[in-house]
């Protein structure tokens, strides 16, 4: 290894990498040095030492044969959340109950990965089944926020937010329910995207609420993330969810221009946002003002229904989604039952989480036939009714800006023994989801002598990536 420092970038990665300055194994070995040692931040459930390396030297060789075929993500280190399916590897989704589960196909998002040549060097952990704002609901256990280890990253995709943040890889792939890449991006100081409803492919994904779910990009750097969207982009025909338009090219940005940027007044104004979030997102807007944007306080009446219908409609998906793991056909299954029925209900019992069996329990009671009408059915309308809101904003507007989360992370085991306190903390990053928009969290860092992070989130319009990202570049500087 020659202890060369890996450049923040990819773009100037692979520089290095094609002008013969770096070899990719000794950039795997580094980052596998330091995956290895932050064990004690219970980051990677698994790391595929062996595996990577010899795919770092078979791409150094074919880079010596024939240049000319190394694929867009030559090199690239990858990181993936425990929900991702990669053939021969074990996934469980942080649950005890797909223990001993091998994957037999790639998600197709991994399959697109690994055709352009990048490296998986990992599953990290994550809140089991991608239920929670924390990654304390692991079967693992909790994963520690890399600038303070007494503090959460933030979830489900924590892990993946910290795998970036120590530096351990370059990118990582989470899931994105309902701002599970922008929340733990917005504590771990790192950028974290959610594309729009379709814009990648849920195929392998294992799915928590399959309307809300949608694969996320973790960087540190905007440019990668919209390298690798149009890599892994674009239709499927194993998932009839995933758009038929074909992947943009989001890394080639529009010139600088003028947008018309709102941010949603009752946000700002929400009790439960932080006096420093509040601070740090006005000088934000300001800084926007100042390069020449039209920045606008709107209303928007349905704030404070966004966490009530999102966990109506999450949990009821939830509840049918989870209905396969029963202790027959794979994963976990609980010793010597009495009968099939007992079969079931004792793997279930024991394979799930406290997390998982509440919004199991919560999304039987919602579909129920006494309250279906009264909470689903309900819930469905307002959904509707959101979604029409914001696009009516969009028509006016080029952007949604809100704060990303209401304060900065909480201590580890905070919040544990209060979950609606939890689930209330998602208020500023369900909308997205709920209505399907790409959404990206940019950090905003109070000082350099404290480890705290917050961000500021960008909701664009649907399909409209490309726009999104083109702001992003002519304006990330004022972050």
């Amino acid at each position: 290894m020659t202890g060369k420092k890996i450049p923040v970038s990819y773009q100037l990665l692979k520089k290095e990498i094609l002008e013969g300055n770096i070899s990719i194994e000794e950039v795997v070995s580094q980052y596998l040095d330091i995956a290895e040692a932050s064990s004690h931040l219970n980051v990677y459930i698994e790391i595929y030492k062996e595996e990577a390396l010899a795919r770092a030297r078979e791409l150094d060789q074919k880079l010596k044969d024939n240049p000319a075929s190394a694929g867009r993500l030559l090199g690239l280190v990858v990181s993936v959340k425990d929900v991702l399916c990669y053939k021969s590897h074990p996934v469980t989704a942080g649950s005890k109950i797909l223990q001993g589960f091998n994957s037999a196909f790639n998600a197709t998002a991994i399959n697109r990965l690994i055709e352009e040549d990048a490296i998986i060097i990992g599953r990290v952990n994550c809140d089991e089944f991608a239920m929670g704002s924390t990654n304390e609901n692991s079967y693992y256990g909790p994963t520690m926020n890399g600038d303070n280890p007494d503090l959460i990253p933030g979830g489900s995709s924590g892990a993946s937010a910290v795998s970036v943040q120590i530096g351990s890889c370059m990118v990582s792939l989470g899931s994105d329910t309902g701002g599970s890449v922008r929340q733990p991006a917005s504590f771990c100081g790192v950028t974290g995207f959610k594309p729009s409803y379709g814009r990648i492919s849920r195929y392998g994904l294992i799915a928590y609420a399959s309307s809300f779910d949608q694969i996320g990009i973790l960087s540190r750097s905007y440019d990668d993330i919209a390298l690798v969207l149009e890599c892994i982009a674009g239709p499927d025909e194993y998932d009839s969810t995933a758009t038929m338009i074909p992947s943009d090219l989001y890394s080639e940005y529009d010139t600088g221009k003028a947008y018309r940027i709102a941010y949603i007044k009752e946000a700002i104004d929400h009790p439960s946002l932080s006096e420093i979030n509040r601070r740090l997102f006005s000088g934000f807007k300001e800084r926007l003002t100042d390069a020449g944007h039209k920045v606008d306080a709107v209303s928007f009446s349905l704030l404070d229904y966004l966490v009530p219908v999102y966990y109506i409609l999450t949990t009821a998906e939830a509840s049918s989604n989870l209905s396969r793991y029963d202790g027959v056909r794979y994963g976990y299954r609980s010793d010597k039952p009495a009968d099939i029925h007992t079969l079931y209900t004792q793997s279930r019992g024991e394979g799930f989480g406290m997390e998982v069996k509440r919004r199991i329990m919560l999304g039987a009671f919602v579909l129920s036939a006494g309250y279906y009408d009264a909470y689903y059915k309900k819930a469905q309308s307002v959904r509707n009714l959101i979604k029409k809101e914001i696009e009516q904003i969009l028509d006016r507007y080029d952007f949604i800006m809100m704060p990303c989360t209401t304060g900065k992370a909480w201590k580890l085991g905070e919040m544990m023994k209060d979950p609606v306190e939890m689930y209330l903390s998602d208020v500023f990053t369900v909308l997205a989801n709920l209505t399907g928009q790409p959404a990206i969290s940019i950090p905003l860092k109070v000082d350099n002598d404290t480890p705290d992070h917050y961000g500021v989130q960008i909701l664009g319009k649907s399909m409209q990536e490309k726009t999104l990202f083109s702001f992003i570049n002519n304006s990330i500087k004022l972050a």
